[in-house]
């Protein structure tokens, strides 16, 4: 792999990251601004872009694509870095890369642990839910092998391995007892979040294989159906059961 650049960006959760991934003759580097910015991110990732362009020296239009966090995760989060890297790749000619924010979340895990194996990936997805996927680490020459992609779950229908593994992300620290594959993981590594630097080191990598996309084609990845209107269709729900309970009294 040699003279790669790529950004990336991720906002899935109330992380602001940032990163630009640089690979010339087999040597990389990675640049990165990772910071908690709450529900704000779309206000400090173009600041943030600045920032590791300026410290690699490198103007947006040298870059050979975009990658971004995909999701699942927050919805705003989710179209703020889809919104974002698209219309960067519109301006300078340059196709995206999805990455899925499980997968950086095992990536993270890999460079915790560098052989990792089996990796289970758990995310609170709030309302009692969670993100899920199944990873196996197979070497710098295959990467990663999906062994069940992207879903979502109650903490505790989680299914487990029939091997050793790990478990990245944040579920086991936000359900406790209640998500059982922790007390059955190796180890639990609640740190390994998505980050930029992961998305931006998957990324190169199917760069290098020729998946990318053009800047048209990018779009988040919700899993959950209907994300905006959870909170007007609970409303309009309770508004239905309380109109049939009065229908009922009045008989």
């Amino acid at each position: 792999m040699s003279a790669i650049s790529i950004l990336a960006l991720d906002t899935s959760t109330e992380f602001c990251s940032v990163a630009l991934y640089l690979n010339s003759l087999g040597t990389e580097r990675v640049i990165v601004r990772h910071r908690h910015t709450g529900a704000v991110s779309s206000a400090h990732v173009l600041p943030l872009i600045r920032d590791v362009l300026d410290e690699g020296g490198l103007a947006l239009g040298a870059c050979h694509a975009i990658a971004f966090g995909a999701g699942p995760g927050s919805f705003t989060g989710l179209r703020t870095a889809c919104g974002v890297a698209q219309g960067l790749a519109y301006g300078a000619g340059l196709p995206v890369i999805p990455v899925s924010t499980l997968l950086a979340c095992a990536e993270m895990a890999r460079a915790q642990r560098p052989a990792p194996g089996r990796v289970m990936v758990a995310l609170d997805a709030r309302m009692e839910e969670v993100y899920w996927a199944d990873y196996t680490w197979d070497g710098p020459s295959q990467g990663w092998v999906v062994n069940h992609d992207a879903a979502l779950d109650a903490p505790d229908a989680l299914p487990q391995p029939d091997e050793p593994f790990m478990l990245a992300g944040n579920a086991a620290a936000i359900f406790g007892d209640r998500l059982p594959l922790a007390g059955q993981a190796r180890a639990v590594l609640s740190e390994a979040l998505p980050h930029a630097r992961a998305v931006a080191v998957l990324a190169a990598r199917d760069y290098a294989l020729g998946r990318t996309l053009p800047a048209h084609e990018a779009a988040p990845f919700y899993i959950r159906n209907k994300v905006a209107q959870t909170v007007a269709e609970r409303q309009a729900a309770a508004g239905h059961r309380a109109t049939l309970a009065h229908l009922a009294e009045g008989r």
